[in-house]
Order: structure tokens, then C-alpha cells, then sequence
């Protein structure tokens, strides 16, 4: 962080945080989507965005094979030149903060470039994102944003690329991130070779614990099996989330996954559901805090953050495997500001602008050598409350996971557009009935 801006702790509760507030990854269930009052215009549209209806790519829009992408992508970028200004679409508390509107890492960008950033937290959820912004690229139009930031999982990703609505990356323009980038954030199965997409954050899903009330350790998916914890677990209202987990737990390679290894996945999960109190999309972080649930499926981040208010919890890669979740830059097509938006994705490649928004977000960077610059900021730090803090974020496994650890987690299966109705049909069920 730079010497005017003095290191300190988030000046908001962490119960208003992104984590605690919002369903991480809870709303791909399309059904309840459209329940809560989307016409059969909107109904069409949400469905379509989980793969069972809407059009075919147009031809030579999102080539499958690699010559094809980097024939495209030279095409796309060969005259392509500096507006000076970038649209930039995110999530809520997702950066750096100094007041309302005022993040230290987009003013010094736009100080170093003279480009102007528009900085939106527009991004609630990856479903209603994805609403907003499919007719007018469907239309072929200017969405009003350059840069997105779409989590790695679900049926958003996947159709934004399916439909040609994603601009392959001007690989030439990723210098900090081919120097500075972390090995788990290179080539991820979901876009071989940062084709369309560099990791923004990410975090883990585990479990949690309160070893008050549960008097043992807690060591992996089994647990949520044991007779003692009936009526005390806590698991996820995401088919994705679920699938996954018992994936681990049955010790199948979720990557590569068959529907009949889903099924076999899902048989676990009725074992487990007698011992199920409720399945959250949110709150479960309170609820284990209050002891109304001993263990519980849950985020990283949420359960360091709650710590650093005072509670006592418990968080774990289950030794079966746990999951990596990728938040995503992103270029729309349609974009008037390509190349200033490569500019803003590369610049939070720089491991000093990675730990300015780590110390704020204390989600996962996808740049290690952030932390290096976080321990100095603790030491420089005047105040014993900041370095504190600091030196908390620099050690935590949320924010800094180890090389053990990362060896411990998986991305999960990357659902083809064809497979996301017989995931969500084969996992939805466990948590809606």
C-alpha cells in the first residue's frame, strides 16, 4: 500500500461483506430465478443463459481450435489503439476503498495511463448479470462495459464463450500477468491458456467448524456422515457447490467426471441430508457463530473474516479435496475500450497493486508475490492495530494459500453447455425438496 495511504483494517462489519452478505455462487437455480418474477420473456432468457435454449453461435464467432483463436484474436487486435477511458463491471466491496467511490489502486491507474475508469458495482450475481447484458449482446451492441469480472463455475462462463460473446485476450498485452501470475492461476481447465479470461480473486469452499460445539476436530466430508452432528450441518443451496463436494468425498477426479459418477455423487448426498439442519445461500457463517450448527460447507474468506471480529471458527481443506473458485476478467464483445481494458487487467498483475486490493478484499490474489509487499506494509504500518491486521491477511490461508494447500483443491468439472441441465437435474433436488 503506498506511504499516503496508511494500512488499516476494513472499515466496514465484515457481516455487510461480499462473502457474508451475498450467495457466493447460490443463484444458478434457474427455477427460483424465475419464481421470483421474471415474466415468460425473462423466463426464456434465464433459461436460455443455463443452456437449454437460445442461438447457435454465429459462425467464426468463438473458434473452438487454437489456430482459429489466434487467427481471430490477431484480427481482432490489429488496429485496435488507446481510448483513454475503460468501463469497468464488478462486484460489491470487491477492491480497494478509501470512502465512498474512492479506490486508491483506479486513481493511481489513472494517474500512471491519463485513462479514465468507470468503476461499477453493478455485478449482484452472475444470473441476473448475465440477464442484463445478453439482449444487447445478442443485438450485437455496446453493453456499456469493457471489463467484467464472471466466476469460473456455472453456465454463465460457459455461455458468454459458447456464443462468441467473450474477445480473445491480446496475449502480447499480459506482461505482469506472465511474470507475476500464480502457477494455479495459468491455463486453468475452464480456458486453456487465458484464452478469454485472467483470474481477478478467488477462494476456497471447505468446511467450517465450531469446535466448542462439535468437541472433535473436523477432517473431511465424512464427518457430515457422523450421527452426532444429526440436525447440526449446514450445507450449500449451489448444485455446483454439492456435485463437487461429494465428488471429493467419494474420491472421484470431479474434472473429469461421467453423469453416472454425478449420480453416485448425489446418492452421498442423500446419506448426508438426515444430518442437514438447512441448506444456505447465506447466513451460515452466524449460525455456526450461535452453535444453531456445528459444521458447515463454507467459503474461505467468510470464515477468516469473521474471525477477525472475534469468533472462534474453524476452517478446513477436507482431506479428500476441497474447491478453488475463480472470480474472472473478462473483455465483452462489443467493447470500445479493448485495449485500455487490457491495460487496467494487467496493471493488478503488479504484486504491489495485487496487495492493495488483498488487504481490502481478503479473498485469494492470484499474484504470491503480493504477499511480500503486504509483510512490509505491516512493518511500516505506525498503528499496532494495522500491523496486526496486516500481518493476519499476509499468513492467512484465504488470502495466501500455501503450495500444500493448493495441492489439496480442485477447480471441479467444467460443465460442457450440453451437461448443465443434467447437473442441475441430478444435483438441485438434494437441496430444493
Amino acid at each position: 500500500m503506498p506511504a499516503n495511504q496508511p494500512p488499516r483494517p476494513p472499515q466496514v462489519d465484515p457481516a455487510l461483506l461480499r462473502g457474508l452478505t451475498q450467495s457466493r455462487h447460490g443463484r444458478r437455480d434457474v427455477l427460483r430465478l424465475v419464481g421470483m418474477g421474471a415474466g415468460a420473456a425473462g423466463a426464456g432468457s434465464l433459461l436460455s443463459a443455463c443452456g437449454v435454449s437460445g442461438p447457435a453461435p454465429q459462425a467464426g464467432s468463438s473458434p473452438s481450435n487454437a489456430k482459429g483463436v489466434a487467427d481471430a484474436a490477431a484480427a481482432y487486435w490489429k488496429n485496435k489503439k488507446q481510448t483513454d477511458q475503460v468501463n469497468w463491471a464488478s462486484w460489491p466491496l470487491y477492491i480497494d476503498t478509501a470512502g465512498k467511490g474512492n479506490h486508491p489502486s483506479i486513481n493511481q491507474f489513472e494517474k500512471q495511463t491519463g485513462i479514465k475508469v468507470d468503476y461499477s458495482e453493478v455485478i449482484q450475481d452472475d444470473a441476473s448479470f448475465f440477464a442484463t447484458i445478453r439482449p444487447t449482446l445478442e443485438a450485437g451492441q455496446y453493453t456499456g462495459y469493457d471489463t467484467a469480472v464472471i466466476t469460473n463455475y456455472g453456465p454463465y462462463l460457459i455461455e458468454l464463450k459458447a456464443l462468441g460473446y467473450l474477445v480473445p485476450l491480446d496475449q502480447s498485452r499480459l506482461v505482469n500477468f506472465k511474470r507475476y501470475a500464480g502457477a494455479k492461476f495459468r491455463n486453468p481447465d475452464y480456458d486453456p491458456g487465458n484464452t478469454y479470461t485472467i483470474p481477478w480473486q478467488a477462494g476456497f469452499t471447505g468446511l467450517a467448524y465450531n469446535p466448542a460445539k462439535t468437541g472433535q476436530p473436523i477432517t473431511g466430508w465424512h464427518d457430515l456422515l457422523n450421527p452426532k452432528f444429526k440436525g447440526k450441518i449446514g450445507m450449500l443451496a449451489d448444485a455446483n457447490e454439492l456435485g463437487n463436494a461429494a465428488m471429493f468425498a467419494l474420491g472421484i477426479d470431479a474434472v473429469h467426471s461421467t453423469p453416472a459418477d454425478w449420480k453416485k455423487a448425489a446418492a452421498w448426498l442423500e446419506k448426508v441430508k438426515p444430518n442437514v439442519r438447512q441448506y444456505y445461500s447465506q447466513n451460515y457463517v452466524q449460525a455456526l457463530v450461535t452453535g444453531d450448527i456445528w459444521v458447515a460447507q463454507a467459503w474461505s474468506g467468510d470464515i477468516f473474516q469473521s474471525n477477525l471480529s472475534g469468533s472462534h471458527l474453524k476452517f478446513l481443506i477436507p482431506k479428500e479435496g476441497g474447491y478453488l473458485w475463480i472470480d474472472n476478467f473478462v473483455i465483452l464483445k462489443g467493447a470500445q475500450n479493448p485495449v485500455d481494458a487490457m491495460m487496467l487487467m494487467d496493471y493488478y498483475y503488479q504484486p504491489d497493486k495485487a496487495a492493495e486490493v488483498a488487504e481490502w478484499v481478503n479473498y485469494i490474489t492470484p499474484v504470491p508475490g503480493a504477499q511480500q509487499v503486504v509483510l512490509r506494509d505491516a512493518k511500516q504500518a505506525t498503528k499496532p492495530a494495522d500491523a496486526k491486521y496486516l500481518n493476519q491477511v499476509a499468513h492467512s490461508y484465504a488470502v495466501f494459500p500455501t503450495e500444500k494447500t493448493y495441492s489439496q483443491v480442485s477447480t471441479g468439472r467444467t460443465l460442457k453447455v450440453s451437461e448443465i441441465q443434467t447437473w442441475n437435474d441430478t444435483f438441485e433436488p438434494i437441496y430444493q425438496s
